[in-house]
């Protein structure tokens, strides 16, 4: 089977994130429940087109990759995420980007933890 040419590939935005959460989880659970959250959210139709695949995940921060006509949807679906493992949790989007290279260099490298201010 011969690749696609590049002409014909489908054009892909990667999106930075960080987990706020309770209890730490891991890529599994962090893929079930976006899906989960995505599919109840758009359908299983508009989630299919939406292509979201989660790339990378470590220490709270990770890329998450999607359909460049589909970005509104999927901040969307990971917006409406609010539980991971049965934890209150959320997902807050850093930036996006064209490419893994600078949504790396621009987002996650120098992006500090969020903590809430108490009062």
């Amino acid at each position: 089977m011969k690749r696609l040419l590049p002409s014909l590939r489908m054009k892909k935005r990667y999106i930075a994130i960080e987990l706020i959460c309770e209890e730490p989880a891991n890529r599994n659970d962090l893929i079930k429940e976006l899906m989960s959250s995505a599919s109840s959210l758009l359908g299983d139709v508009v989630a299919s087109e939406c292509d979201i695949k989660v790339l990378g995940f470590e220490d709270f921060k990770g890329v998450i990759q999607c359909t460049h006509t589909r970005v509104k949807e999927t901040r969307a679906s990971l917006a409406a995420l609010t539980r991971i493992n049965g934890k209150r949790a959320t997902l807050h989007v850093l930036g996006a980007s064209g490419t893994i290279k600078r949504v790396n260099e621009k987002f996650i490298q120098n992006y500090k933890v969020f903590e809430p201010k108490s009062r």
